[in-house]
């Protein structure tokens, strides 16, 4: 078996309930557990020879009702908490025990901070010890208790006594428990399957071994899992829950999971077993942070402290986004800067413990776990965050999108940015879609963009090509790469192609080839400019078959001025390109086509030397037209020779 004692799983699993252990040390929690189920969670040796409890041990309890009651014992010596907090994870029962000889002690009263930071919502209060004390001295002790969780979540809840030294009130305790238990609602089992590890070793016949409580989702043998913030890639093996073998396991039970092809040091306590890729690993968390009233200062910006997450402890520094110092009672927005990564998701609580002295100031809610780098005191930031902590899921949704600017979001990572279902989520988006909200740009990556971001990429492309317009008058339009690199779609290729066929379907922007233009421009030539255009096209009306290269006369024209004019004339179709700098006029190439395809139907076929008496120009012409004529599919060459393109 991957755990130490006794199977007790019987029949059919009931909903899964996980009860945990809070109180002072040397108050009796490891004891009453042993009288409660008969397992001893103290398996450590230096355990049994102290006395005390360091790691956290593990128990289950069959009720009267028929439901299997996990246990979680948790250390109580101050020099364990980070191992308590570890522990108190995914319980949905605290026990919070006070031994009746010593009552509310520092311990108590931290353990019990934790769990209201962990939102732990219900249990009971155990007076343990009740035989070493005389009746008026456990009178005073239960109004002491009373007192002290006064406005706790613990004010209402059923007070047991026991000793576990002499079964006293242990028949009454099962009772009470098989009472809460019946009360617990049924657990939301989450989106992801995620197990924090709080225990790695091998077993012979079985290879490395992880336990935990699964806190969501469910999971099979033989599905493929993700270890992070490591991203190793396994398979589960076997699971086995209360020590017997199960195909499957949903949240709220404690778990031990056998990984294949892993080797013990590849992992450790404080990483999470998650279902493959679901994940991402970030050295940034956006929170809600509520500092303790019983904290024994002010928590300054950029302050070292200890973050508690799942089973794991990172020294990490607090971002205050809004202030420069919280006062104990306070809530604020405030970024996590983690000195190592970590796998969160939205809604995960966290428990802060300053760095020295080491004790428990504060905690609260992860809001973004994959977030920028935000700056201090920024209204925009702030907005997002109070967007995110107060708004439902299609304001959360359209807020990641937006946060996504020119980039936008891909549908696939928002189940893990939001921490809901894709039904529920693909519910949201189609709201969203159809409002015009967020627009899919990219269907091949399902990358989403918010209306706002998309209008402004839209407005930037036909906002150059006006400028474009407007400083080179005489030119047709901007080359789409170059367009491209001068706006977003220089980062977001994708996006700007997207828009390039928005703007053209709606007849805003024309494509003419690779070169676009606003609907609106046409090229229009002063009257500088119709009398450059005069000369030039007299210069290629003269110069027929071998007219000049253009480099040869452009210093005759001012400026650049020649060379515009004669692109616009090539756009016009007056003057034809045949190569680099080649131009002829148009009626010159017309007409050596007519003559050409009147030889080849007598002829049949034509060669260079045949084509160059036919022109009377030189090679430097004749080759050059031949291979035009080639490309424009007039003619198609056979070894040496030219014949006419079938049509």
């Amino acid at each position: 078996m991957f755990e130490t004692g006794d199977a007790r799983l019987k029949g059919t699993m009931m909903k899964q309930v996980i009860l945990g252990t809070a109180g002072h040390i040397d108050h009796g929690k490891t004891t009453l557990v042993r009288a409660l189920t008969g397992i001893d969670t103290d398996r450590l040796k230096e355990e049994k020879e102290r006395g005390i409890t360091i790691e956290l041990g593990f128990a289950y309890l069959e009720l009267p009702g028929g439901q299997l009651l996990g246990i979680v014992d948790v250390p109580g010596h101050e020099k364990f908490v980070k191992n308590m907090v570890a522990g108190a994870t995914g319980i949905d029962l605290v026990a919070l025990v006070i031994a009746a000889d010593e009552g509310v002690m520092p311990q108590t009263r931290e353990h019990l901070e934790i769990c209201q930071l962990l939102r732990v919502k219900s249990g009971l209060v155990i007076l343990t010890k009740v035989d070493l004390v005389d009746p008026d001295w456990l009178e005073l002790v239960r109004e002491d208790v009373a007192h002290f969780l006064s406005g706790t979540f613990l004010a209402e809840a059923p007070v047991a006594e026991v000793s576990s030294a002499t079964g006293q009130g242990v028949k009454e305790l099962v009772q009470v428990l098989d009472g809460l238990v019946r009360e617990v609602a049924e657990r939301d089992t989450g989106n992801f399957f995620r197990l924090p590890i709080d225990r790695v070793f091998t077993m012979k016949g079985f290879g490395t071994v992880v336990t935990g409580t699964t806190t969501s989702g469910q999971i099979e043998v033989g599905d493929e899992v993700t270890i992070y913030p490591k991203n190793v890639t396994s398979r589960i093996r076997g699971i086995q829950v209360h020590n017997q073998e199960v195909n499957q396991v949903s949240a709220g039970l404690r778990t031990a999971i056998n990984l294949q092809g892993l080797e013990k040091a590849e992992i450790e306590r404080g990483d999470v077993v998650a279902a493959k890729d679901s994940l991402r690993p970030s050295h940034l968390a956006d929170v809600v942070l509520d500092l303790l009233r019983s904290a024994p200062r002010n928590l300054k910006n950029r302050a070292k402290v200890r973050f508690h997450t799942g089973t794991a402890e990172i020294i990490s520094t607090v971002i205050l986004l809004d202030r420069d110092e919280l006062k104990p009672g306070e809530t604020c927005f405030a970024q996590i800067r983690l000195d190592h990564p970590t796998a969160l998701l939205a809604r995960d609580r966290f428990v802060i413990r300053s760095y020295s002295p080491v004790r428990t100031i504060g905690g609260g809610e992860v809001l973004n776990a994959l977030p920028e780098r935000k700056k201090r005191f920024s209204e925009a930031g702030l907005s997002q965050l109070r967007v995110l902590h107060g708004g439902d899921l299609r304001e959360i949704t359209e807020q990641h999108v937006y946060a996504g600017r020119f980039q936008g979001v891909e549908q696939g990572n928002l189940p893990f940015l939001t921490n809901a279902s894709r039904k529920r989520l693909d519910e949201v988006l189609k709201t969203l879609m159809a409002q015009k909200r967020v627009i899919l740009y990219d269907r091949e990556r399902g990358a989403l963009i918010h209306a706002e971001f998309l209008s402004k990429a839209r407005e930037e492309i036909i906002s150059t090509l006006s400028r474009y317009h407007q400083q080179n008058p005489l030119k047709g339009g901007l080359h789409k790469e170059e367009l491209r690199s001068r706006t977003t779609g220089n980062r977001n290729p994708k996006l700007f192609h997207f828009l390039v066929g928005q703007l053209t379907n709606e007849q805003v922007v024309v494509q003419e080839k690779e070169v676009l233009r606003q609907e609106s421009h046409r090229v229009t030539l002063g009257e500088d400019q119709q009398e450059v255009r005069r000369q030039i096209e007299e210069i290629y009306v003269k110069g027929g078959l071998q007219p000049p290269y253009f480099r040869e006369v452009k210093d005759k024209f001012a400026g650049n001025s020649g060379q515009d004019v004669l692109q616009v004339m090539v756009k016009d179709g007056v003057l034809v390109k045949v190569k680099e700098d080649l131009y002829f006029h148009r009626d010159v190439i017309e007409s050596l086509r007519n003559r050409l395809v009147e030889v080849l139907r007598e002829r049949g076929e034509i060669d260079t030397p045949q084509f160059k008496e036919m022109t009377n120009a030189s090679r430097k012409y004749t080759i050059p037209l031949l291979e035009y004529f080639d490309l424009s599919q007039l003619t198609v060459r056979v070894g040496d020779k030219r014949v006419l393109r079938k049509k």
